[in-house]
């Protein structure tokens, strides 16, 4: 059976679930009825969601205090442990993020194109949802928040599968989450929460009734994802972010941006893993960055060039290809723009590069050819994130060439259609020699 409106909520329908297909069907026919609700009955539903977490909050701390000393005793990497940490800050910056999700814009029903083909002849394109997201997602409880008010306000249904590691998170979250839903005119089925690792190659063959994967995990399993369906996926496989120093940075800056950027939050994708430093200010940048990076226990490599101006250990092949998620940084000493853009275009994922220089010239020509789907000037790269941006919230960092790219909000969420109104016209008055032109005037 499948958690509805009708029907009280049950942990077992969610963690069993029954068959998938009905569960998918399920979301699909609340998701068509999410679809066509008013701007204030989702903002409405996205209110009651704000406050059901937060009268529920004593149980979700207690459920992840529970996931997360089941993790230590499996011995969770640190860098997964600090995503799967839910504590009260952290979740009320959250419930906030779905109120700020609730104040943005509706995406749905907005007239991109408004055109008159001929008299009586009109055509509009209109923005509507994709219908049922599939999330698979890591240790990180927050992200389902997050994920399911962006699927509310932009009126899609969207079955969730959180990491093992965060079960009883996850479980609490959605418990209420239907609560709040359940006293208004979202249907509870149009969000859905399976716990299995065997679900996931199921939930991957729904290409009958899920319209767009999103993964959120590590590089190795988002392209097994990539690889096992023919649902479109969006999202990125790696988070290899460079910082690049240039001869003209302000050194105080540069060394401020550098410890942020690294330190601020190790464990997340828009962290630096490489530092590229211009041989021209090296010499004074570098000790005073290691001094201050290697106070916040930031274990440092180098390459040769690097290690003649600081002692550190060498950097390897390898290191420019690793994301570390951890308190460790690699370091490469370049001689000009142009080395440290190939270097960046040649390693990087594609996520968040950033450049500290006072040379606008040198900026833009950074900003124009590196090859990222974020791109910064004198900032920390972990501002690349939905939130920061305004966006309420994110279900994930895109870092595929075609759109949408970077971090993906609401409007990554809708499609469009194409709607047009005649009057009886027929192709045939416009075709043959006596044909009747089109006006084609946007209205």
């Amino acid at each position: 059976m499948t958690a509805s409106k009708n029907a009280p909520f049950s942990l077992n329908a969610i963690a069993s679930g029954g068959d998938l297909q009905h569960i998918a069907q399920a979301t699909r026919k609340a998701a068509r009825q999410l679809a066509v609700l008013s701007t204030d009955a989702k903002n409405q539903a996205i209110e009651a969601i704000a406050k059901a977490l937060e009268a529920a909050a004593p149980e979700i701390l207690a459920a992840n205090e529970a996931d997360c000393q089941a993790a230590e005793q499996d011995g969770i990497p640190k860098a997964l442990y600090k995503r799967l940490k839910l504590d009260e800050t952290k979740l009320k910056g959250a419930i906030e993020g779905v109120r700020d999700v609730g104040k943005l814009e509706d995406p749905v029903g907005n007239v991109q194109i408004h055109r008159e083909l001929d008299e009586g002849l009109i055509l509009k394109r209109v923005t509507c949802p994709l219908g049922v997201l599939g999330i698979i997602f890591e240790a990180r409880p927050d992200a389902l928040i997050q994920i399911t008010s962006l699927a509310i306000k932009s009126g899609n249904g969207v079955i969730l599968k959180g990491g093992k590691e965060a079960i009883r998170s996850c479980e609490t979250l959605v418990k209420a989450i239907h609560q709040g839903l359940s006293t208004t005119a979202v249907d509870t089925a149009a969000v859905q929460l399976l716990t299995t690792r065997e679900e996931i190659k199921a939930l991957l063959r729904l290409d009958e009734y899920v319209d767009l994967i999103i993964p959120r995990g590590s590089n190795s399993f988002v392209r097994y994802v990539q690889e096992n369906t023919r649902i479109p996926v969006l999202g990125h496989a790696d988070g290899i972010c460079h910082l690049y120093i240039d001869q003209a940075a302000e050194l105080q800056k540069a060394v401020d941006i550098t410890i942020d950027a690294k330190t601020q939050y190790a464990a997340v994708c828009n962290a630096i893993e490489t530092l590229l430093v211009h041989s021209a200010i090296a010499p004074s940048f570098l000790p005073l960055t290691a001094a201050a990076l290697q106070k916040r226990q930031v274990q440092l490599l180098g390459d040769e060039a690097t290690r003649k101006i600081i002692d550190i250990s060498a950097a390897t092949a390898a290191d420019w290809s690793t994301e570390y998620n951890d308190l460790v940084l690699s370091i490469k000493v370049v001689d000009s723009l142009e080395e440290a853009i190939n270097h960046i275009n040649n390693y990087g994922s594609g996520h968040t590069e950033a450049i500290v220089t006072e040379e606008q010239t040198v900026a833009d020509t950074f900003l124009n050819q590196v090859d990222a789907a974020n791109v910064f000037h004198n900032c920390s790269t972990r501002f690349a994130d939905g939130f920061r941006y305004g966006f309420g919230a994110e279900v994930g960092i895109s870092t595929q060439q075609m759109p949408p790219r970077g971090p993906v909000g609401l409007e990554g969420l809708v499609t469009y259609k194409y709607k047009m109104t005649g009057k009886g016209h027929i192709v045939d008055t416009y075709a043959g020699k006596d044909a009747k032109p089109f006006t084609h005037k946007d209205l």
